[in-house]
């Protein structure tokens, strides 16, 4: 090792070169320096090299201010990341669930299929008021109503149809889409009437809200929704819904995501509710919907529609549910009408043109059919359809006549039975069959009139009892002579009752024929015919059963075969409790015995029971 003492002992020569070489060697480090920032700056040069606040801002740290594909957020000077970004963002992330068509008996549909309000014939009330403004008339639809003759709907003045796609369960959060979906928009589609659509939701979440919104857009891109997309909630209050507990704020944040997805969509979003619900934002923050949705306020008045109807509800609003127990021809069930204050001139496209499978209904899978086994014939004469329904004449496949025997092997909460006849399985109207098989009808079974004889001339309006078909001879022996069918509410001009049983009538512009019995002159039979707790079966016509039954989980029993009042309430049916039933009504309702006391309750909440 070296005395450090050395050093001091070199020559002053050596110590010069020594500085020398240090200054240079710390030039070459501060020009490769200087080199090598003015390089990684972009060749900055007029700054010298200096970092100033421009340069800060173009080096792209302000990350918050970058788009995506890594260009600078010039565009967005105050660095503020927009929404459709986040959205964009947020979309990504939801997955779209696997979705099952429901059963249609599905005890886990949140909603209800119970009527309110006034009777309504939407095809007269279509066409005289639309002229001060801008007002179009719809129904919204879902499996309840059943196979829909949308043929006929258009002709009967129907603007619009709010089509249900599906729904999410009350218990277990599961969607499934509604049975008849794709069938009623193929079909309004084809028939020309426009549609929107409309989900029920049980979201608890606005992740499910978002998950909802996104199922429902791709359902619906291959259909041209013209109306709007709207998010319906309804009965969060009831103990066993998912949604029970949350607050109005909560729900209000859930519906804003669902709608706010189907507009980023390119749909109008709107929102249903009751009246009830939407006033001083009693159960939804309605300020704040209102103030960026279109409202769909439920509210039925108890007067009949005319022209000058509106709604008492005073908030804004751009739909009104006026009446859920509407009649629409084409419809067997009662159906919801609706009013929009907005129309449009154009359908619209829809966002994918991909071909879709057209898709048909059965008419019989909506009915709850009671299983019997049990010989029936006519009390005097009826006809077999392929279909419960007597929208289509060319469904009428056989004619049973009092004394003919088929066998009755199912009684349906619409008025319909099932029979097997000549090894086919056929639907009748069940108020014109009798167990009786020694029961002679009341009247000649029409027949063909004899030559010579004549009609008694009347002149008088009449209307079916219930309904019965109208044909082009007074012969109720080949289906070939059925031209239409008349209801109830539909009126005629009879002009000749004829000894044999027929009437003859002028009805759209034609002379036919229909049987005297099921006719009347009183137009107003059934409102006549209201059951009341003196009279609970009035205008209802009860086909006699022996049977016991429960309730599928719980239901009420009523003085009287309606939901109209909740005063009729008796007590409550749960599953595992029996009552005999005894009657199954034409209008949906069971006759039970309970307790010593003869009551009433819907019958699509029971079951047979073998105990």
């Amino acid at each position: 090792m070296e005395d450090a003492s050395n050093f001091s002992k070199r020559p002053k020569k050596d110590n010069k070169k020594i500085i020398i070489a240090g200054i240079l060697a710390a030039i070459i480090l501060i020009t490769g320096i200087t080199y090598l920032f003015v390089l990684f700056n972009g060749g900055n040069a007029d700054n010298g090299g200096k970092i100033t606040d421009t340069d800060a801002a173009s080096t792209g740290a302000d990350t918050d201010n970058a788009l995506p594909g890594g260009e600078q957020g010039a565009s967005n000077p105050d660095g503020i990341t927009s929404d459709s970004t986040s959205s964009e963002e947020t979309a990504a992330d939801i997955t779209v669930p696997i979705v099952e068509v429901a059963p249609v008996d599905d005890k886990e549909d949140p909603q209800s299929e119970q009527t309110q309000g006034v009777e309504v014939d939407v095809s007269k009330i279509s066409v005289a008021d639309k002229n001060a403004e801008v007002i179009t008339y719809g129904i919204d639809v879902a499996k309840w109503q059943g196979v829909i003759d949308w043929k006929q709907v258009k002709a009967s003045g129907v603007d619009f149809a709010m089509v249900r796609v599906g729904y999410r369960t009350q218990v277990d959060g599961e969607i499934y889409e509604d049975p008849y979906a794709k069938y009623n928009l193929q079909q309004a589609k084809a028939n020309g009437i426009k549609i929107g659509v409309y989900f029920f939701s049980t979201a608890i979440t606005e992740k499910e809200a978002r998950e909802e919104a996104k199922w429902v857009s791709g359902y619906i891109a291959p259909y041209p929704i013209t109306y709007p997309v709207a998010y319906n909630c309804e009965g969060f209050s009831d103990p066993d819904n998912r949604q029970n507990g949350l607050s109005s704020s909560t729900r209000t944040d859930i519906a804003i995501a669902f709608l706010d997805y189907v507009e980023g969509q390119g749909y109008t979003p709107m929102f249903y509710a009751a009246k009830n619900e939407l006033e001083q934002n009693a159960q939804w923050d309605t300020d704040r919907l209102s103030s960026k949705y279109k409202i769909w306020v439920a509210q039925y008045p108890i007067e009949p529609y005319t022209s000058s109807s509106k709604s008492t509800y005073t908030g804004e609003h751009g739909m009104w549910q006026f009446t859920s127990k509407g009649e629409v021809k084409g419809i067997d069930k009662a159906v919801d009408i609706n009013i929009a204050y907005f129309g449009y001139d154009k359908t619209a496209e829809a966002k994918d043109d991909t071909p879709q499978e057209q898709v048909s209904a059965d008419p019989a899978a909506l009915i709850n059919f009671i299983e019997v086994n049990e010989t029936v014939t006519a009390k005097e004469v009826t006809n077999l359809r392929t279909v419960p329904s007597t929208s289509d004449p060319d469904t009428i496949a056989e004619v049973l006549k009092n004394g003919d025997t088929a066998k009755r092997i199912g009684i349906g909460d619409n008025g319909w039975s099932k029979v097997t006849y000549k090894g086919k399985t056929l639907y009748a109207v069940s108020s014109y069959l009798t167990t009786d098989l020694t029961a002679k009808a009341p009247t000649p079974t029409p027949t063909q009139a004899p030559a010579g004889s004549s009609f008694k001339k009347v002149d008088e309006q009449v209307t079916a009892k219930e309904q019965t078909n109208l044909r082009s001879e007074p012969n109720s022996q080949s289906a070939d002579t059925v031209v239409g069918v008349l209801k109830y509410g539909d009126v005629a001009t009879r002009t000749g009752i004829s000894d044999n049983g027929w009437s003859r009538v002028e009805y759209d512009g034609e002379t036919l024929y229909a049987v005297s019995s099921y006719l009347t002159t009183d137009l107003n039979y059934k409102e006549k015919n209201t059951p009341t707790e003196d009279n609970p079966e009035a205008g209802i016509t009860f086909t006699d059963v022996n049977e016991n039954v429960t309730a599928k989980d719980v239901t009420n029993l009523r003085k009287v075969p309606s939901s109209a009042s909740p005063d009729t309430i008796v007590t409550a049916l749960h599953n595992g409790e029996v009552a005999v039933r005894t009657g199954v009504g034409n209008n949906g309702w069971s006759r039970v015995e309970y307790n010593g006391q003869i009551l009433y309750a819907i019958s699509s909440y029971l079951e047979t029971t073998g105990n």
